[in-house]
Protein backbone atom coordinates (compact mmCIF):
# COMPACT_ATOMS: atom_id res chain seq x y z
CA UNK A 1 0.00 0.00 0.00
CA UNK A 2 1.24 3.71 -1.10
CA UNK A 3 2.17 5.90 2.21
CA UNK A 4 -0.13 8.20 3.28
CA UNK A 5 -2.67 7.30 0.17
CA UNK A 6 -5.08 8.85 2.74
CA UNK A 7 -3.29 11.76 4.82
CA UNK A 8 -7.06 13.12 6.70
CA UNK A 9 -7.42 9.15 7.62
CA UNK A 10 -4.11 8.68 8.65
CA UNK A 11 -3.98 11.83 10.80
CA UNK A 12 -7.36 11.56 12.49
CA UNK A 13 -6.63 8.03 13.50
CA UNK A 14 -3.08 9.45 15.04
CA UNK A 15 -4.53 12.08 16.76
CA UNK A 16 -7.43 9.50 18.21
CA UNK A 17 -4.57 7.52 19.27
CA UNK A 18 -2.56 10.49 21.18
CA UNK A 19 -5.33 11.27 23.15
CA UNK A 20 -5.63 7.91 24.31
CA UNK A 21 -2.24 8.49 25.33
CA UNK A 22 0.03 6.55 22.69
CA UNK A 23 3.51 8.18 21.97
CA UNK A 24 3.40 9.86 18.90
CA UNK A 25 6.88 7.78 18.30
CA UNK A 26 4.68 4.40 17.89
CA UNK A 27 2.27 5.68 15.50
CA UNK A 28 3.65 4.25 12.30
CA UNK A 29 1.66 1.95 9.15
CA UNK A 30 3.00 -1.00 10.52
CA UNK A 31 2.02 -0.80 14.04
CA UNK A 32 0.02 -3.23 15.73
CA UNK A 33 -3.12 -2.62 17.51
CA UNK A 34 -3.01 -5.05 20.17
CA UNK A 35 0.98 -6.11 20.03
CA UNK A 36 3.02 -2.77 19.69
CA UNK A 37 0.53 -0.23 21.06
CA UNK A 38 -0.71 -2.37 23.69
CA UNK A 39 -4.28 -1.45 23.09
CA UNK A 40 -6.90 -3.28 25.37
CA UNK A 41 -10.53 -4.13 23.78
CA UNK A 42 -11.76 -0.89 25.78
CA UNK A 43 -9.55 1.35 24.67
CA UNK A 44 -10.29 -0.25 20.48
CA UNK A 45 -14.16 0.29 20.84
CA UNK A 46 -13.17 3.89 22.55
CA UNK A 47 -11.08 4.08 18.99
CA UNK A 48 -14.43 2.90 16.84
CA UNK A 49 -16.71 5.43 18.19
CA UNK A 50 -13.96 8.42 17.81
CA UNK A 51 -13.99 6.94 13.86
CA UNK A 52 -17.43 7.04 13.48
CA UNK A 53 -17.91 10.77 15.25
CA UNK A 54 -15.17 12.21 13.50
CA UNK A 55 -14.72 10.42 9.89
CA UNK A 56 -18.77 9.11 9.72
CA UNK A 57 -17.79 5.64 9.25
CA UNK A 58 -18.12 2.56 11.22
CA UNK A 59 -15.09 0.54 11.23
CA UNK A 60 -15.09 -3.20 12.99
CA UNK A 61 -11.49 -2.97 15.00
CA UNK A 62 -13.12 -5.38 17.40
CA UNK A 63 -11.56 -8.73 15.98
CA UNK A 64 -8.87 -11.60 16.73
CA UNK A 65 -6.63 -10.36 13.95
CA UNK A 66 -4.39 -7.99 15.10
CA UNK A 67 -4.19 -4.84 12.66
CA UNK A 68 -1.85 -1.88 11.72
CA UNK A 69 -2.42 0.96 11.71
CA UNK A 70 -2.33 1.33 7.75
CA UNK A 71 -4.80 -1.61 7.47
CA UNK A 72 -7.33 0.65 9.79
CA UNK A 73 -6.94 3.32 7.44
CA UNK A 74 -7.41 0.81 4.63
CA UNK A 75 -10.48 -0.03 5.76
CA UNK A 76 -11.64 3.84 6.82
CA UNK A 77 -11.18 4.25 3.09
CA UNK A 78 -13.30 1.23 2.40
CA UNK A 79 -15.79 2.23 4.19
CA UNK A 80 -15.81 5.86 3.21
CA UNK A 81 -15.87 5.05 -0.79
CA UNK A 82 -19.01 2.85 -0.11
CA UNK A 83 -20.91 5.21 1.18
CA UNK A 84 -20.25 7.05 -2.28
Amino acid sequence: MEQNAFPDIQDTLKDILKNLGISEELLHDDALLHRDLQLDSTEIVEISLALKRRLGVAVKLETRQDKTLAEVSQAIADARSSLG
